[in-house]
């Protein structure tokens, strides 16, 4: 028995050989800082948890969910949109349910384009997204996100070759792994492209709830004319803590929205309902809980930048996202750079190669440890004089 073609092209899981990384070490009995992973370290919110818990005691919850999704989830996704962002979704036509934002980014490839289409992906960028490139055996270019650029793509420079032959642009704000934030003129131009070159987009909206300074992120579908062109993806992973529960939704442009919803009707039988009535508890009850989540990720972004400013490490603080994308030492590789961090100091961190070929000179931090435990990792990396 052998893996198909296909499966044996995906890209190599690169968060695995860091996990393995830091696995070997902690079983050498080292205490490890692991500020490498995207895994949220807060529990999910109480009201949220009972929401479930009553649900599941009802045993109309234990047969199969309709295929879309409850009709109660999509109203409210809906609704959370027009309160979050004064933004209009059409719960029956422009809101997909998702297993966690990831399979939707996978999905929508397969969904929309055929063998040797062109999509264009950010680099650096979410390492995943080239797993729907891989299914759907279409072709990719990047456009690299520079700091003079303040992380935002410049499709300017993309060749002219390449900006008639795309069908799907790929953005991502606030933005993994860099924590950049985008504005609503960024958002416009990027309407105004894909309306120039015929080219669908979909945002990547996993962090839509975390931003700092008292700046809220902006959706992309509050951009004039963004439904005619694009989607935005939307998790609980992030805002609520839900990483494990694996559920979020798609809003937008209706066709797009359907092919997802086509493309899961072959694929799924939706999610188990009692795992969307918590949603709906989430996304419709206080959002007191997403209050405190981003101001404890806004302290622990500050006691970051305190302690690398202190012991002479040029750094810029993240707008938003819960990363912190830090330059390196001089004389590493980013994958050097980070070995060097756990060998040495016994804190892990994502190389940023990992991201893409201009993640070069960069590691990824997440903000996923508690205030001291930051504090103490940069104390480690003092020590070893690099600054």
């Amino acid at each position: 028995m052998k893996l198909s073609r296909k499966m044996q092209n995906l890209p190599k899981q690169f968060f695995a050989a860091l996990v393995q990384k830091v696995e070997k070490a902690k079983a050498e009995g080292r205490d490890i800082i692991n500020l490498g992973q995207g895994n949220p370290d807060q529990p999910t919110p109480p009201h949220i948890v009972k929401a479930l818990q009553r649900s599941v005691e009802d045993p109309v919850t234990h047969r199969y969910s309709p295929f879309r999704g409850l009709k109660e989830l999509k109203e409210v996704a809906a609704d959370f949109y027009k309160r979050e962002h004064n933004v209009d979704i059409d719960p029956e036509s422009e809101v997909a349910i998702l297993f966690g934002a990831k399979s939707g980014l996978v999905e929508l490839p397969l969904a929309i384009l055929d063998p040797g289409d062109l999509m264009l992906l950010p680099d650096p960028g979410y390492p995943d997204y080239l797993s729907g490139v891989k299914l759907a055996d279409v072709q990719f270019e990047t456009i690299p996100l520079l700091t003079e650029n303040q992380f935002l793509p410049d499709y300017a420079v993309l060749p002219d070759h390449l900006k008639e032959q795309a069908k799907l642009l790929y953005i991502n704000y606030p933005n993994n792994p860099t924590g950049a934030v985008a504005d609503l003129a960024f958002f416009e131009k990027t309407v105004a492209f894909a309306k120039e070159h015929n080219i669908a987009v979909s945002h990547d909206f996993a962090y839509g709830a975390i931003g700092f300074d008292d700046q809220k992120p902006i959706s992309f579908l509050q951009a004039e004319g963004a439904k005619d062109v694009g989607i935005e993806m939307y998790t609980l992973s992030k805002t609520y803590n839900m990483a494990g529960w694996r559920i979020g939704f798609a809003v937008g442009n209706a066709e797009m929205i359907e092919a997802i919803n086509l493309i899961q009707d072959h694929l799924f039988v939706s999610l188990f309902p009692a795992v969307q009535h918590a949603a709906v508890a989430a996304l419709s009850g206080s959002q007191d809980c997403v209050s405190e989540l981003v101001a404890l990720y806004e302290g622990r972004r500050n006691a970051l930048i305190e302690e690398c400013q202190r012991i002479g490490w040029d750094v810029t603080a993240p707008q938003g996202s819960f990363f912190a994308w830090l330059p390196i030492a001089d004389g590493y590789t980013s994958e050097g750079f980070a070995d060097l961090l756990l060998e040495q100091a016994d804190v892990a961190v994502a190389p940023g190669n990992g991201f893409g070929a201009f993640g070069e000179g960069y590691v990824r931090v997440g903000l996923l440890v508690e205030e001291e435990r930051l504090r103490e990792a940069i104390r480690r990396i003092e020590e070893l004089n690099i600054f």
